[in-house]
């Protein structure tokens, strides 16, 4: 009779007849364990951001001008590459930014190439004028991992900036490190202060001081010669090296008599001109004063692929090897960002919550079963588990906050099988109608169907998550694999483990009372009872069918009522958010300072709050959401972050997104009050977007960039009327006041 047996039966008796499950048992959890150390812990997945940034300098052209010359050509030609989704760009006098963005999925290195390949093929059709362009690639491991503040109540931003470059040389050093950014601070320069009174007496000017400066900061190499049998190499220069070298600096001949720079300036080494305030307070939640110390940000990222974790460890042994040599006794270090640390929790809740789950089952089928079967079923879990991870290993994917969701998902998925099969068996093993070895065979043969239908089903159910478009298509790609994935070893696991861990350890016993057939059990007279008039009566039947449609359709309608909110994620509970502030163009960066001194003052009164960190004139350090917001271009007197470090999520009584809508009205109240644009900015428990609805204006040919303006205008009327949109804010650039010099060129040149 074996011969008629299926094809799953005879993959059990081949499983029960030989020792190969507990070879698979032994290295599947060894691997799995292997691919749990191994695989690179991170906090955001590694999708990749096909965006490139095209900077280029126009000198002299207004806006209008750059727009026209440069960013309007550049963008047509751009657009004429295959594979591009959007080219965008940014005009401001002198200079332009094109942004090109792929379709999602196209190779990161060939689009590259492609963008290099276009440009410089078409090279001799630059506009006269433009002195250089570069080409800066987004990328998911630009943002940094781990931010490091100094700060201190003695040094200034200059002193602390020269120690963060001190930092970077050192943090450099470590093996996966990767781009390393310095965020605020004075950098040092040479300041030259010119005497106008002393230029006009030695009969010089402005443009030959700067002309005679650069030309003498060069060292070339000159080539060689050869003399007395030895080849000698020459090189001319050297760079400046000191101020004494640019006080010495000859720069003309008054009566026959050479003129110094020092003669005709006051030269000064020292600190750049203050352009940005950087800033790190504290609040209730640190137990720290509740005082603001000036700070500059050392940004660490990682190289593709690697273990932030161990990047993350890394930085922070060797920021605590740095301190009483590299770093002095009174600077104070804060580590304002850590997503090793973040992506590291996030594992090991993984692990808890696997813990939870076998010991949640393990004690249930104790109760109905006995101890035995939930030992089999608390085997099986941590099997599937290990094998999903290795394959995860396997195809390059690293542990991230994606995959973790995609597993803590599966978790309630990969118990079924086991429990069905355990229980059938056990059954089985208790009529005692059979040998041990034919009822496994029985029970697994009158379960294996609809378990494989099961795991079907789970399968293509997961099937259309492959053919997501947009950016969410790559991001939702571990969730789209590991469930199905996870499914599938569990049922390989239920068809060939368990039933040989069931006949290892399931124990019965002879003389033990036979099971009472299934009609003759309580739980069956109540289903009977209940279901009977259901199924006897036609009538009844048809009730029972509409009456589960109609409750199919309301919970459909639902959504579509707004009485239950739809989203494609939750909410992620975070430990940060950011506070972005816009003012006028025309606003100076002391105006700007005291926006955010008021912000400040603010997030001092809201215990969740344990530091913050201000960026007035630039940007903070990229994160997750700033790739594609293109927060990092973010510069200039009006301009400001704010980054906000809450309490532990497990120590708050609100989640992150419930602080956000507390202190909404608040900051509003400061917004409006100082006329400021201010924008509360939470980590997207999805992949980056610009906004959470965009509308973009288009005119056609005869329209100009005024006709524009007004109307957008009007959309964003029309969305503050819209009930549940906040921080409306348009990419146009206030009025400001320019001066304009006409040089009258012909008594210029007399």
């Amino acid at each position: 009779m074996s011969g008629d047996r299926p094809l799953t039966s005879k993959i059990v008796k081949a499983f029960l007849e030989g020792n190969l499950a507990i070879l698979i048992i032994i290295i599947s959890l060894l691997a799995g364990l292997t691919a749990l150390l191994m695989t690179p812990r991170e906090e955001d997945p590694q999708i990749v951001v096909p965006v490139a940034d095209v900077y280029v300098t126009y000198p002299g052209g207004s806006a209008a001008e750059v727009e026209q010359m440069v960013s309007s050509r550049l963008e047509k030609l751009l657009y004429q590459i295959d594979g591009v989704e959007y080219v965008y760009s940014m005009s401001r006098p002198g200079s332009a930014v094109v942004t090109v963005r792929f379709f999602v999925g196209e190779p990161r290195e060939d689009s590259l190439i492609k963008l290099y390949n276009k440009l410089f093929s078409n090279i001799d059709e630059v506009t006269p004028g433009i002195t250089a362009w570069v080409v800066k690639p987004v990328e998911i491991d630009d943002v940094p991992i781990i931010t490091t503040t100094l700060y201190s109540d003695r040094y200034g931003t200059h002193e602390l900036y020269r120690t963060a470059e001190e930092v970077v040389d050192h943090l450099q050093q470590i093996k996966d490190s990767a781009r390393i950014t310095i965020h605020g601070g004075q950098p040092r320069v040479a300041n030259v202060y010119l005497d106008n009174e002393r230029l006009s007496a030695y009969g010089l000017s402005h443009t030959g001081i700067i002309s005679a400066i650069r030309a003498s900061n060069v060292q070339v190499e000159a080539g060689a010669f050869d003399q007395a049998d030895k080849s000698i190499r020459v090189a001319a220069g050297p760079f400046f090296q000191d101020i004494g070298d640019l006080k010495q600096l000859m720069i003309g001949v008054h009566q026959n008599l050479p003129v110094f720079l020092r003669d005709v300036a006051e030269i000064r080494d020292g600190p750049d001109e203050i352009t940005t305030y950087t800033r790190l307070g504290y609040g209730p939640g640190s137990g720290n004063p509740l005082d603001s110390f000036e700070a500059v940000t050392v940004a660490v990222a990682k190289k593709t692929g690697t273990n932030a974790v161990n990047v993350a460890r890394q930085v922070r042994s060797r920021i605590e090897a740095l301190k009483g040599s590299v770093i002095a006794d009174e600077i104070n270090i804060s580590i304002t960002r850590d997503y090793g640390q973040t992506a590291n929790e996030k594992v090991n809740n993984l692990v808890t919550s696997l813990g939870l789950a076998i010991a949640t089952v393990i004690g249930l089928l104790s109760l109905v079963m006995g101890w035995r079967s939930g030992i089999i079923v608390a085997i099986a879990v941590p099997i599937t588990y290990s094998l999903t991870l290795l394959f995860n290993m396997y195809i390059g994917y690293t542990i991230n906050r994606v995959t973790l969701f995609a597993l803590i998902l599966t978790i309630g998925l990969l118990v079924d099988d086991p429990i069905v099969g355990v229980e059938n068996i056990y059954r089985h093993l208790r009529m005692q109608v059979q040998p041990a070895k034919e009822a496994i065979l029985t029970a697994m043969d009158e379960i294996m169907p609809p378990v494989v239908l099961s795991t079907l089903a789970v399968i293509v159910s997961f099937v259309p998550m492959f053919y997501i478009t947009g950016m969410m298509g790559p991001y939702m790609a571990p969730m789209a694999i590991n469930v199905p994935v996870a499914v599938f070893f569990s049922t390989v696991v239920a068809l060939t483990i368990t039933p040989v861990l069931s006949k290892m350890i399931l124990r019965v016993d002879p003389n033990e009372k036979k099971p009472p057939d299934v009609k003759q059990t309580r739980m069956y007279a109540i289903y009977s009872r209940l279901m009977n008039p259901l199924i006897e009566s036609r009538r009844r039947s048809y009730v029972l069918l509409v009456v589960t449609a109609i409750l199919f359709f309301l919970s459909v309608g639902l959504p579509a009522t707004g009485l239950v909110p739809l989203k494609m994620l939750p909410f992620d509970n975070k430990n940060e958010i950011q506070i972005v502030i816009d003012m006028p163009e025309s606003v100076t960066l002391e105006n700007t300072d005291g926006i955010v001194r008021k912000v400040e003052d603010y997030l001092r009164t809201q215990a969740e709050v344990t530091d913050f960190s201000s960026y007035v004139g630039t940007s903070s350090p990229m994160d997750f959401n700033s790739m594609i917001r293109q927060y990092y271009m973010r510069q200039g007197p009006h301009v400001a972050d704010i980054r906000v470090n809450l309490i532990h999520h497990t120590k708050r009584a609100h989640d992150s997104h419930a602080f956000v809508l507390r202190i909404r009205d608040d900051i509003d109240r400061i917004a409006r009050e100082t006329g400021a644009n201010i924008k509360l900015v939470e980590m997207p428990p999805g992949p980056p977007v610009l906004a959470t609805v965009v509308a973009e204006v288009y005119g056609g040919p005869h329209h100009s960039y005024d006709d524009l303006i007004r109307a957008s205008e009007v959309v964003r009327a029309r969305m503050h009327q819209e009930e549940g949109v906040v921080d409306i804010d348009t990419s146009v650039e206030a009025d400001m006041p320019r001066l304009f010099f006409h040089v009258d060129r012909e008594k210029a040149a007399l």
